[in-house]
């Protein structure tokens, strides 16, 4: 993730992804508030500090949708059917795999990956899981123009 100071010498942070914020904000809030199950969709822009390669760049768009305070298994199965739906809709060809071993430390059980093996080496274009807050999924919108072979 890219860390630095602004001008006035405020910590300011690039965000590498939107699922974390969205945890965050709704322990702190949301679920304090309002009742459950929460349904949330964003489109954010984020940033890897890591070497640019085909298919994943410093930059990207993020889109996804979170369920929260859900209940299992019925969660999981409207997010895949949203992810599977979606995907559909934009007429990319894609592999859902259901038992993915997700790198990120907050999935608390197996996840799931929409890929396209038309892309090579970079093939997901979404993932997603279970949190201990809910679940959800993000796809990578400069990955999917790819895969619709989009310049």
């Amino acid at each position: 993730m890219y860390a630095f100071q602004d001008k006035k010498q405020r910590p300011i942070c690039l965000i590498p992804e939107v699922t974390g914020l969205v945890q965050e904000t709704y322990k702190s809030d949301w679920s304090r508030r309002e009742r459950d199950p929460k349904r949330v969709f964003y489109v954010s822009r984020c940033y890897r500090y890591e070497r640019p390669q085909a298919g994943r760049y410093r930059e990207f768009t993020q889109v996804g949708i979170e369920l929260l305070g859900g209940s299992a298994p019925h969660d999981r199965e409207e997010v895949e059917r949203l992810l599977t739906e979606a995907l559909s809709a934009v007429g990319v060809r894609y592999e859902l795999d259901r038992e993915v071993k997700r790198g990120l430390g907050y999935y608390v059980e197996d996840g799931f990956e929409a890929r396209c093996p038309q892309l090579g080496a970079q093939q997901q274009v979404a993932g997603g899981g279970r949190y201990a807050e809910g679940i959800g999924w993000a796809l990578g919108l400069d990955r999917l123009l790819l895969a619709l072979g989009e310049p």
